[in-house]
């Protein structure tokens, strides 16, 4: 019954990181179509798009790799349910922290006048928060999520490295 357990963590971690990955890729879409905007922060958006399309890539490829391919770079016997429970772990956790930032950055005040370099930087989908207004529904169900799974894109790529540096304990 182990064997099983694994496998299915293996299917569904490959799911999971080519749809984060897909998102990334997709939420750099935005970025590369108002660079050309003259907006005060449009300058260093390029920096976004670079960003976003890494992680979403790397993402996928993980997702896609064969799964001997990746235990051979960690190290680990590719029957080890580590070799993507580990990473999905790590997915988890950056996904919930930028699931909570995301749903923060809709409740903040605007009084607070909140840097734009740095909330595109925390919360990609704030390029759509500062260009339209939106209701709450959408920013719970959509831009949060997608905020989530970019940065689950990242928990990925986090995830094997740190994975594949500590070799011997799971991270």
């Amino acid at each position: 019954m182990r064997p099983m357990a694994g496998r299915a963590i293996s299917i569904v971690s490959r799911i999971v990181f080519i749809l984060c990955g897909l998102v990334s890729l997709v939420t750099a879409v935005p970025y590369a179509i108002m660079r050309g905007i003259d907006l005060p922060y449009q300058r260093e958006w390029i920096i976004f798009v670079v960003g976003l399309a890494i992680v979403g890539g790397l993402s996928i490829t993980i997702g896609l790799l064969p799964a001997s391919w990746i235990a051979k770079v960690c190290k680990k016997n590719p029957n080890d349910a580590r070799v993507f429970s580990t990473p999905l772990k790590w997915l988890g956790v950056f996904a919930t922290i930028a699931y909570i930032v995301g749903v923060g950055a809709y409740f903040a005040p605007h009084s607070w006048n909140l840097d734009p370099q740095l909330m595109l930087a925390l919360c990609p989908m704030y390029l759509i928060r500062i260009t339209i207004d939106l209701p709450a529904t959408p920013i719970f169900f959509l831009l949060a999520p997608m905020n989530a799974a970019v940065y689950g894109a990242l928990g990925v790529v986090v995830g094997y490295v740190r994975f594949a540096i500590h070799k011997n304990r799971d991270l």
